[in-house]
């Protein structure tokens, strides 16, 4: 789950109470006319923009930027450093952290550049609940270490409080005993010198943290119901968040339908805000609360609202980068023009001096030339670094248009049998007995659909076997199962779909993806075949393990797609006999499939007559064995 930001507010804002942000918004942009200082106009500028990160992160976008470009104009460093730092917040409360991590570095190095303490310990601690996000723990736990051991050395501690909460907060298990307990009262104390509400609520949900940690779930439950409060009726929103899924999590086993009424509350708010991050993680406990349920309508609809934020995060993250490398450009050509103002001031100063300062001269010419080698380098390796990124950013976007080209292939199997079969409910031939079978196989259909949903939320592109979800299954019922599901595809054609020479064995493996490898190559065979065809489905054990073959007496091979048939989006693509459209993916997906349980598929094929696709799983996944009487 998302961590809080506490570190947000600057310095400045650390002493007024968060109840009062609107107000003190609306004061600093009645007074931004009447600033006549440039420097303490982009001060005022930059804190509007913190102000606004709890009601709009937009607003603090653009403010951002506006302070950003003034203070690179006036050579303002640390107006330029809290901008950046200001943007960082931007995309991190967005769910960009790739971006907000380079903000977040820039900022941290130019405050390093100018030596301003507390802010290089508030990027350190921003840096830290990144990586922390992304997964990467050590890096983490270094940055929130390094944060508390220059925060402890620094006069105004205020930032020091944050950092002892937030590192608390993410890792309990850094902090036991008596250690933890002098760290809140250290934290308690520092909020109370600086009348610090916000920070007074952090403590208090730390407090409650200990109640739960302590079995003393009431007290802590309470605690929190009472923070909660307390920030939304001080417009902390994204404070909020972390309360109101804690406080779910703790209801989802005892009173659910309440579990459920806090993470909609949690929704609503991420999805007003703009908190993706968040949005995404909610929708998740959701889906999996109404898949659980067999509640297929909500999970259904809760797994639309995560395909909606996955792919919009697709969106997110290709501008973004684009984005990037924008903002970058403009600071390297800003920097190109200051370069150029320097030395232009400094070859005229030379000019007026030649006559009497030659030697002086020519040692300001070579460390002009010095300076300007150095710029070109520079300038060479960050151009080296913009390819890298756009390169990256281009093969991000291909595997995204492969993984839904796959996704929307495996989909239209099961989509085609649920067409077929409510095809044949309405017509008034069927019986009781024939419509309960096939609503039956519907049913099946759909849970499929929802299988391949599920697994493209929680799975990367490329399957290997740690992913496969491996059981036992008697073969020959697997097989009549799958024959079942497709033989409506085949009468569509008129054609036979037989199971002969069933091994009656019992294999380990994944059947769901086992089944839409079979599904692959029967509907192949379908679509391959002439009207009246036969197809026929057989399995045999030998030395080598069980083999699986589907023969059909179709178009076959031709000898040069031969080579390419397994490639993905192959161009040895061709319509069926009743033209049926090709996609090019379904061999593909299947060999990836086959090859993760060690196995092994090919086929041998007589163009224009007959072709035979062979499965041979390894003896590994035989649990036991016989050949059926």
């Amino acid at each position: 789950m998302r961590v809080l930001i506490v570190c947000a507010l600057l310095m400045m804002s650390m002493i007024m109470p968060a109840s009062g942000q609107v107000e003190m918004i609306r004061k600093l942009q009645h007074s931004l006319p009447q600033i006549k200082d440039s420097v303490r106009y982009v001060d005022a500028v930059n804190k509007i923009s913190l102000l606004f990160y709890e009601q709009n992160a937009d607003s603090t976008f653009y403010y951002s930027l506006r302070a950003r470009e003034i203070a690179t104009r006036l050579e303002y460093a640390k107006g330029i450093a809290d901008a950046t730092n200001n943007l960082g917040i931007v995309f991190d409360i967005k769910g960009n952290v790739q971006l907000a991590l380079r903000y977040y570095n820039d900022a941290y190095n130019r405050y390093v550049a100018i030596g301003d303490s507390s802010n290089i310990v508030q990027t350190l601690m921003n840096i830290a609940m990144v990586y922390t996000v992304t997964g990467k723990t050590q890096k983490s736990i270094a940055n929130f270490k390094q944060a508390l051991e220059l925060g402890n050395r620094i006069a105004h501690d205020s930032i020091t409080a944050i950092a002892i909460y937030n590192y608390m907060l993410i890792y309990p298990g850094e902090f036991k005993g008596r250690i933890r307990d002098k760290s809140i009262e250290r934290a308690t104390n520092i909020a109370a010198k600086y009348n610090d509400r916000r920070m007074q609520l952090a403590i208090e949900q730390l407090r409650a943290a200990d109640y739960l940690a302590n079995n003393e779930r009431d007290k802590g439950i309470e605690l929190l119901k009472q923070i909660l409060a307390k920030s939304l009726k001080m417009e902390l929103y994204f404070f909020s968040m972390d309360l109101l899924i804690n406080l779910g999590d703790q209801h989802l086993a005892s009173l659910p339908d309440t579990s459920i009424t806090y993470y909609k509350r949690a929704l609503e708010i991420s999805e007003q805000k703009g908190y993706r991050l968040y949005a995404r993680d909610i929708a998740r406990k959701l889906y999996d609360f109404y898949t659980v349920r067999n509640d297929k309508a909500q999970a259904y609809s809760y797994a639309q609202k995560l395909i909606g934020l996955f792919e919009e995060q697709i969106k997110i993250d290709k501008v973004s980068g684009i984005d990037y490398i924008e903002y970058a450009v403009k600071d390297q050509e800003l920097r190109s023009e200051q370069v150029k103002v320097a030395y232009n001031k400094r070859f005229l100063w030379l000019a007026v001096a030649i006559c009497v300062l030659t030697i002086l001269s020519i040692g300001f010419l070579l460390r002009t030339w010095l300076m300007t080698k150095r710029t070109n380098e520079m300038l060479r390796i960050q151009f080296r670094q913009l390819e890298t990124t756009m390169e990256a950013l281009e093969s991000t976007n291909e595997n995204y248009a492969r993984v839904i080209k796959i996704v929307a292939h495996d989909l239209r199997n099961p989509i085609g049998a649920i067409n077929a079969m409510s095809g044949m409910l309405i017509d008034d031939d069927t019986n009781p007995q024939e419509s309960r079978e096939f609503i039956q196989m519907i049913n099946e259909s759909s849970k499929n659909c929802m299988t391949m949903i599920g697994d493209l939320l929680v799975t990367d592109f490329g399957l290997k076997e740690s992913e496969l979800n491996k059981e036992e299954i008697d073969l020959p019922v697997f097989l009549q199962q799958v024959i079942k599901l497709l033989i409506f595809r085949a009468k569509e054609k008129n054609q036979e779909l037989v199971l002969s020479n069933s091994v009656n064995a019992t294999i380990l493996v994944d059947g769901d993806k086992l089944s839409r490898v079979l599904s692959n190559l029967v509907i192949n065979a379908v679509k391959f075949s002439p009207e009246g065809g036969s197809i026929e489905v057989s399995t045999s054990e030998t030395a080598g393990g069980i083999l699986i073959a589907v023969k059909d007496n179709g178009l076959g091979i031709p000898k040069e797609f031969e080579n390419k048939i397994f490639d993905p989006f192959t161009s040895s693509k061709r319509a069926g006999t009743a033209g049926e459209q090709p996609f090019g993916l379904g061999l593909y997906i299947s060999k990836q499939i086959i090859e993760a349980h060690h196995g092994r598929i090919w086929f041998e094929s007589e163009a224009g007559i007959t072709t035979t696709f062979y499965i041979l799983l390894p003896s590994s996944v035989i649990v036991s064995s016989g050949i059926e009487a």
